[in-house]
């Protein structure tokens, strides 16, 4: 009785090895398929606007500009285009005045065009690109400080 354990146990470590074996032989073949789709993907999926808080968007009706504080955000967007090369939205930049400071502000809607562009692989998930700029344009009204364009990089 004891000599079978042994030789089950024995037999059972073999076959956990052969199988351990076998598949740390088979990952470069998955991970060359893994790759090549991820590939095919990334050439075919548009890219996406990474938010405050590291999620993938795909034309967001929203979008906070100033993540620290939210002194600055877009509100109302509406996508004319979202492609591989750039995105073309309209949509309301809501700013606080932060007179006489930010906490005592008081916030003002100014109408914008939108633009996202210089796709990038996004540092979290590089198989995603991600927009790695974007564009105000103001129509009308703008705060005090800023120019009728503006433009930021944006974070990946």
């Amino acid at each position: 009785m004891r000599h079978t354990t042994r030789t089950a146990v024995m037999l059972c470590a073999a076959l956990g090895l052969t199988a351990a074996v076998g598949s740390a032989s088979a990952v470069p073949a998955t991970s060359s398929a893994a790759t090549a789709r991820a590939a095919a993907v990334r050439q075919t999926a548009p890219p996406v606007l990474v938010d405050c808080l590291w999620h993938a968007k795909v034309r967001p009706g929203d979008f906070i500009l100033a993540c620290g504080d939210g002194n600055s955000r877009l509100v109302s967007l509406h996508w004319d285009t979202w492609g591989q090369g750039s995105a073309r939205g309209t949509g309301v930049n809501v700013v606080n005045d932060c007179d006489p400071y930010c906490a005592a502000g008081h916030f003002h809607p100014y109408a914008v065009v939108v633009k996202l562009d210089r796709p990038q692989p996004w540092k979290k998930h590089p198989q995603v690109q991600h927009y790695s700029r974007i564009t105000l344009t103001y129509l009308g009204d703008r705060p005090d400080q800023f120019g009728r364009v503006v433009t930021y990089p944006l974070w990946n």
